[in-house]
């Protein structure tokens, strides 16, 4: 999967989780969806995962490039970067 494929996979799998959520919020006993939040998760995760070992960190929490200054804010954002 080349990293567009990857990062549009993971925003629709990330769009699905806060769908989920927000209902989930109001049918906390549906199994169903209980059982597809978590299959979604894990999918999501996966994707991730393998995003940020490929091409670095999609989020600041994963970053760990500043010294000095917080660069994580500098463009192009890390996701934008084109790869070495």
């Amino acid at each position: 999967m080349n990293k567009e494929t990857l990062m549009r996979e993971i925003m629709a799998l990330d769009f699905a989780l806060n769908d989920l959520k927000l209902y989930l919020n109001t049918h906390p006993d549906d199994e169903k969806s209980i059982e597809l939040f978590n299959k979604i998760a894990t999918k999501g995760k996966e994707l991730f995962d393998t995003y940020q070992s490929m091409y670095g960190p999609l989020i600041a929490e994963m970053y760990t490039g500043s010294e000095h200054t917080w660069d994580w804010i500098e463009c192009p954002w890390p996701w934008n970067k084109k790869e070495v």
